[in-house]
């Protein structure tokens, strides 16, 4: 393989056999084809002193395993752009140069840079501050020239009084009291004219300076929205087939109607190594993506850690780009050997008016987009009378254990209750990937959706929700895995595996973490004790299941 993109494996992969399908790069175990890969690319790029400082700052990388005229090889990319510029040797080209000197987007860059610095001058020119100054000085005037009026005016009427009260006044000194009243009274009203003309002109001013930045503003995100879609029309991908779509009909056809892809759309890893593959006749044999490098603050990102491609980005970008090759299934959507349809739910208590089931690992506990059949689903098979919603809270697909199920409208209330104030005490098991520093301790890390990466969460102490977890270690594994019982104070979503991961809680993945760590057969998180109080009895119930793990 002669071409400086598609290298040749270094190390010895004659006993690894090609998988039988492409891999799902949404949740997916690295073929160990990719391992090896992704091994040797790490290796290479620590010896590029010129990338270190930024790849050791964090940075995604990817691999994909492929075959052509040469046999065997793979081919590396990064994630966005690299030391300022996203087009090295070694690594594939970018799917569209952004950085080409004279090309559309710095053309359009630079326009948009250009009004930039117009609306800058314009916000700091000290017009608008110097407007707002004498406005508030004018009406400071005029609360100060009506008070010194209303003033005069009040002891005027007093004297009048006083004359009125003598009772010797004459008709004509009658009419001369209420005239006085009367231009009072007017130059008041004169006062409030004249002052509000002055106010209403600067203002006018003001509001005349804000409306032209106001204009500039929505000019510059015509250009920027007018921009994104050239550019976006720029980036032409390919799949299997043989087809070819621009970036905006690739998302227009994935949602069903006109829809600009997020900033940042296809110069994600997967794209850029797709790509090159189609355009080289090379055929497609196992993807991979891996961080290289520190966390980012908020993340959760380990050193060679594999990640499944981001959804906003990438999900309608390589639904297309992999059509034509056989692609495995999305396991997600797929019942696991644990949760075929029909097979008895594993019930742990049950009475009248409530039960507990011990829900397998894989099993969605309500119904989502993907089609494997969910907690939910079986739990009206199974309770064909129950009124209400039935399940009272929820676990993730991954994580197997304790749900808590009302077979009746008012239990269910009544136990939604107890979640709400945090009197239902709940226990989780898990093994983390790491022997854990101390014994005993408390975690608090406000947690966010990720919006251009759904279901992640990210740690944003600023925007974050509150999320705090107690945890205590079980028993320490010889494999360097730990036990730990964790006990949730807050219920926010994958809480537990992200206080797990991150840096700022245990920074151990619990085993099987395809999101915050590496996948692997299961998710080794098991919801294994809940204790409420019954709504009917008033009696305390605690329910155990044993991890199977």
């Amino acid at each position: 393989m002669s071409n400086d993109r598609i290298h040749r494996f270094h190390t010895s992969v004659s006993g690894i056999e090609l998988p039988a399908q492409f891999t799902f790069p949404f949740h997916y175990v690295p073929h160990p084809l990719a391992v090896a890969a992704a091994g040797e690319v790490m290796r290479y790029v620590a010896t590029r002193v010129e990338w270190r400082h930024e790849l050791q700052a964090g940075k995604m990388l990817g691999v994909l395993v492929v075959t052509g005229d040469n046999g065997l090889g793979y081919l590396a990319a990064f994630s966005g752009n690299l030391c300022h510029s996203n087009d090295w040797d070694y690594f594939v080209p970018p799917v569209y140069d952004l950085l080409q000197p004279r090309g559309e987007f710095r053309r359009g860059e630079a326009a948009i840079t250009h009004l930039n610095h117009v609306i800058a001058q314009l916000e700091h020119d000290g017009q608008a501050a110097a407007c707002q100054r004498r406005i508030e000085e004018l009406e400071m005037q005029c609360r100060v020239h009506v008070a010194q009026w209303k003033s005069t005016m009040r002891a005027s009427k007093q004297l009048r009084d006083a004359m009125r009260a003598n009772g010797s006044l004459k008709p004509q000194q009658e009419q001369a009291l209420i005239a006085e009243s009367q231009y009072q009274k007017a130059e008041l009203k004169r006062i409030k004219r004249a002052s509000a003309r002055e106010i209403d002109a600067e203002r006018a001013r003001l509001e005349e300076h804000e409306s032209r930045v106001a204009q500039l503003k929505q000019r510059r995100k015509t250009m920027s929205e007018a921009l994104q879609e050239r550019i976006f029309r720029l980036f032409v991908v390919s799949n299997a087939r043989g087809e070819r779509k621009d970036l905006v009909d690739v998302f227009s056809s994935y949602y069903g109607c006109k829809r600009l892809p997020p900033a940042g759309t296809g110069e994600c890893c997967g794209p850029k190594l797709l790509q090159y593959a189609y355009g080289h006749h090379l055929q497609p044999v196992c993807m991979a993506e891996f961080w290289y490098g520190r966390s980012p603050v908020g993340e959760v990102r380990h050193h060679g850690h594999y990640y499944p491609a981001c959804q906003s980005k990438c999900r309608p970008l390589l639904d297309f780009m992999l059509q034509g090759l056989d692609v495995e299934s999305n396991p997600l959507a797929q019942p696991s050997a644990e949760t075929v349809d029909g097979e008895r739910l594993d019930i742990v208590y049950d009475d009248p008016w409530i039960m507990v089931v011990d829900k397998p690992a894989g099993m969605p506990t309500v119904p989502g987009k993907q089609c494997a059949v969910s907690l939910l689903d079986r739990l009206r098979q199974l309770l064909p009378q129950a009124t209400g919603p039935l399940v009272v809270h929820r676990l993730d697909q991954m994580t197997s254990g304790l749900v808590l199920v009302a077979k009746t409208k008012e239990v269910h209330k009544e136990l939604q209750r107890q979640f709400a104030e945090h009197s239902i005490k709940k226990r989780y098991t898990a093994v983390v990937a790491g022997q854990v520093q101390g014994e005993t301790g408390v975690i608090d890390l406000p947690l966010r959706p990720d919006i251009d990466d759904r279901p992640r969460q990210l740690v944003d102490p600023r925007h974050g929700k509150p999320a705090v977890t107690r945890w205590k270690v079980i028993k320490r594994g010889h494999d360097g895995t730990t036990r730990i019982a964790f006990y949730p104070l807050t219920g926010r979503t994958h809480q537990l595996r992200v206080h797990a991961s991150h840096p700022g809680g245990l920074n151990a993945p619990i085993v099987g973490d395809m999101l915050y760590g590496t996948a692997g057969s299961r998710l080794c998180l098991h919801a294994e004790s809940i204790a409420f109080v019954h709504p009917v009895t008033h009696k305390e119930v605690t329910v155990e299941s044993k991890a199977k793990f």
